[in-house]
């Protein structure tokens, strides 16, 4: 990260400072005796979760859930047990819930103890599984949980779907006057399941503040379904990606800015190689010998008449900065990701109202 207190007029890699906020701690990794806390608060945790209560039923002679494992319950499918299900079926769903609510608040007050976040006023929640009315109760009750120690946090899921939202924050990496004249901006999300590329039009004349963001287009590759996916065929199969988005924007006329904006995993140098924190990523990520912002550079060398720039900075700043509009009123604010890990950053806005 950036050593200097000054804001630049272009943020680096991974930057501390960022136009509108200063990235005051992310990719955080707390542990105790048992291990990394994120582990007990993240898609995978509560997958768990729900098995742990499935098991005694088990050895009762009724699953109420059936025979699909756990880890392979959609999201839909959580959310339909939770509320047309049989008694005992939302039962489970509702004791994991529980659970899961009570670890989050436990990690919560773990990290606000953190000096980088202290006086924090509102944590926004996105990630996977916010993404369902089960992920919604959950983060609901860990809120209730947190005002009943006592601790007046704002606790809220993010505004936009998770999906949306881990492209839309690509707008909030580099100054606004980079994309003035231009309609739309390229920008990536890659996780530890999932790696979305998409068209973020800018509507920078509704809203200059590029409150009004949104996404045009957007394509999904699951890396996690595909066996011995290597670093190479992730990057080829992205880099397809953004060259279809970019001749589906030119078909439509989009002026698109030469920039494309990136969250990854991971905590990201300065020069764009990521030194740790992208285990869950296909291939090897880490380290000097590769460098994401390049490897895209050079497969995509221009857009419109002008060279690319490419900014990569870790996938939960990025997924957060989509908050900015709606925390302009908040000095110190975070952000919480739950996906395959559990992603955190803490924020504080240079221009609070």
């Amino acid at each position: 990260m950036a050593d200097s207190e000054a804001p630049r007029s272009m943020p680096r890699h991974g930057d501390k400072h960022l136009p509108g906020v200063t990235v005051d701690s992310y990719n955080c990794e707390l542990e105790d005796e048992e291990g990394f806390l994120g582990d007990r608060a993240c898609k995978g945790a509560f997958r768990q979760m729900i098995e742990e209560w499935r098991k005694p039923l088990r050895r009762a002679g009724s699953d109420p859930l059936g025979d699909k494992p756990s880890e392979e319950l959609s999201k839909k499918e959580l959310d339909t047990l939770l509320t047309q299900g049989e008694p005992e079926a939302a039962a489970i769903i509702q004791s994991a819930m529980e659970d899961f609510a009570q670890q989050l608040a436990h990690v919560i007050q773990r990290y606000l103890k953190l000096k980088p976040w202290k006086e924090t006023e509102a944590i926004v929640i996105g990630g996977g599984l916010r993404n369902s009315r089960v992920g919604e109760i959950a983060i609901g009750r860990a809120s209730v949980l947190l005002k009943a120690e006592g601790l007046s946090i704002d606790l809220q899921t993010i505004r936009n779907d998770p999906d949306d939202a881990g492209l839309l924050g690509a707008v909030h990496l580099a100054p606004r006057w980079m994309f003035e004249g231009h309609d739309a901006i390229l920008a990536v999300d890659i996780g530890g399941t999932n790696i979305r590329a998409g068209v973020v039009l800018l509507n920078m004349k509704k809203a200059p503040d590029l409150s009004k963001a949104e996404v045009w287009k957007s394509e999904l590759w699951r890396h996690a379904d595909e066996k011995r996916v290597a670093r190479n065929g992730a990057i080829e199969k992205l880099t397809d990606m953004l060259e279809s988005l970019k001749r589906r924007a030119e078909k439509e006329e989009l002026h698109l800015a030469p920039f494309i904006g990136v969250g990854c995993p991971g905590v990201i140098d300065a020069d764009g190689t990521i030194e740790r924190g992208a285990q869950n990523l296909p291939g090897k990520w880490e380290g000097e010998q590769f460098n994401l912002p390049h490897v895209l550079q050079s497969a995509l060398p221009k857009i419109g008449d002008h060279d690319t720039i490419v900014l990569v900075h870790n996938d939960a700043v990025v997924q957060g900065l989509s908050e900015i509009p709606a925390m302009a009123k908040v000095k110190h604010w975070g952000a919480l990701t739950i996906g395959t890990g559990l992603g955190n950053v803490r924020f504080t806005n240079r221009d609070a109202k």
